[in-house]
């Protein structure tokens, strides 16, 4: 998943304070800013391939392990990489921190700050 060198694609849980701070900062940024909350993240396989390619991480990597739907349905499985891609796809509300994209760069906002890396 490739942006305009202009824009910042944000995925983040529009619940959380501390990703609300991280879209603040992208906005700060004067770049263009397209948000979308976990529910409205990629759908297809593909993009999510593209996205993990970029942050460099495995699916399970991108999962929050604290989160009980993880600790009751998936804690110590080993799936495929097409399965783990399922349960972000059926499930994004257990992504971790807030994924941003901007060109062929992406990612994973730890901190409200971490949008200047991009």
């Amino acid at each position: 998943m490739k942006t305009h060198p202009n824009e910042i694609l944000l995925y983040y849980n529009s619940k959380s304070s501390s990703d609300r701070k991280v879209l603040a900062h992208a906005k700060s940024t004067g770049f263009k800013v397209r948000s979308y909350c976990h529910s409205q993240a990629p759908s297809t396989s593909t993009s999510w391939n593209t996205i993990l390619k970029n942050l460099d991480l495995h699916p399970k990597d991108l999962m929050n392990k604290a989160d009980p739907f993880y600790q009751n349905n998936l804690r110590g499985k080993e799936y495929d990489v097409d399965d783990w891609l399922n349960v972000i796809k059926n499930n994004p509300g257990l992504m971790k921190s807030p994924i941003a994209i901007k060109g062929n760069k992406a990612i994973l906002c730890k901190t409200p700050t971490d949008i200047y890396k991009l």
